[in-house]
């Protein structure tokens, strides 16, 4: 077939149907290479027209350069409050910044993660390591990055972060539950007026079993700590209720806990008194006649767990253990005895059995510690 021959278009004349649509689909098929050309580009840019950013700021109704800023910042909180630092880091007092990098794909997740500067002590491997869990995170909450754009259009962008270890004194005091501030560093300690035995006194006099419970022969110990203030207030900032002894049980121990209104001792920082907090323990016995035998088994329990607790950390891990085990099995549904326990297996490595322990005590008490070690435990 021989080639036609174009024809120059003179002034005037009008495409024909045919070459109109000749010219439509060269459009069509142009813009579909360039389509399908952003699409397929791999290249890893350093430099881009606009920056990637991190999700949070897209709501601002402010400039790009605005939104970049907030981003940044933003970045920096993710990691700030992830990373951990490296116990040999503080040990070794290293102190410095760690240069990470990686690449923010077109789908608003990151990749190449990787340490360009390091010092030491496992910091690298601590910012990498927060690193390598931000995708999951931003899944988690449904977020992504904005990529960066070359000509308007996402591109695989290759970013540098700097991550700042510095060590801080720690302060004098935490801020507990939003609210209450709690001197933990303290010249003079918080004291009960009288001691320790006029304390146990006044909570052996006034703590009262709940009546709808005086046959039912439930006993148990709870945990508490109580925050006094240099006014005298009291409260109770945490009560672990290890027996699961229930809502009755806890409001007769924080009504005779808050009682102890100006009967304590101010703590003293630097001259000056500041609110501090203590821990005591409440035992709930009852009194009916026909327990007795409930009250022998609890005391039997409780000083075989001791013994288990202290045959352990004399190094007899095994008949620890095994002390450990003989008191759950006489109260199944302790806390205390089975966070011992779980404790005591952790440290043997044996954490299979560590992280059951440490499920059942979850599902009785709320206990920070736990919440924090079953996710490393339980993989």
């Amino acid at each position: 077939m021989a080639l036609a021959k174009m024809r120059p278009l003179r002034a005037g004349q009008r495409l024909s149907s045919k070459t109109n649509m000749r010219q439509l689909l060269s459009c069509f098929f142009l813009a579909c290479a360039m389509s399908l050309a952003a699409q397929t580009d791999t290249t890893i840019y350093k430099i881009v027209d606009e920056a990637p950013r991190f999700p949070g700021c897209e709501m601002l109704d402010t400039t790009i350069a605005a939104k970049t800023l907030c981003s940044q910042r933003a970045m920096l909180v993710f990691f700030n409050q992830n990373i951990n630092y490296p116990l040999q880091a503080r040990d070794q007092n290293i102190e410095g910044t760690v240069a990470l990098s990686f690449v923010v794909e077109k789908d608003g997740y990151i990749s190449n993660m990787a340490v360009l500067r390091d010092i030491g002590g496992g910091c690298g491997e601590e910012a990498l390591r927060v690193a390598s869990g931000m995708n999951e995170a931003l899944k988690a909450a449904k977020l992504a990055w904005v990529p960066g754009k070359k000509a308007g259009l996402p591109v695989r962008t290759q970013i540098s972060v700097p991550i700042k270890f510095k060590l801080e004194e720690p302060s004098d005091f935490v801020i507990v539950n939003a609210v209450d501030s709690v001197w933990v560093i303290v010249d003079d300690s918080l004291t009960y007026t009288g001691g320790d035995a006029a304390l146990e006194q006044f909570f052996a006099k006034n703590l009262k079993y709940p009546d709808r419970y005086k046959d039912s022969c439930i006993i148990g110990t709870m945990d508490m700590t109580l925050l006094a203030h240099p006014n005298g207030m009291v409260k109770v900032l945490d009560l672990s209720d290890y027996w699961n002894l229930g809502n009755e049980f806890r409001w007769e121990a924080v009504q005779v806990a808050t009682a102890t209104w100006g009967q304590w001792k101010p703590a003293t920082r630097k001259g000056r008194q500041v609110p501090s907090s203590a821990e005591i323990s409440v035992t709930f016995r009852p009194e009916a006649g026909k327990c007795p035998q409930a009250v022998a088994k609890y005391e039997k329990a409780v000083a075989i767990a001791d013994e288990g607790s202290r045959l352990y950390n004399e190094g007899s891990h095994e008949q620890g253990v095994v002390k450990l085990t003989e008191a759950l099995d006489m109260f199944p549904n302790n806390a205390n005895f089975r966070y011992l326990r779980g404790q005591a297996y952790m440290n043997m490595n044996r954490m299979t059995e560590a992280c059951d322990d440490f499920k059942k005590v979850r599902a009785t008490v709320f206990l920070e510690v736990v919440e924090q070690l079953i996710p490393l435990l339980c993989k």
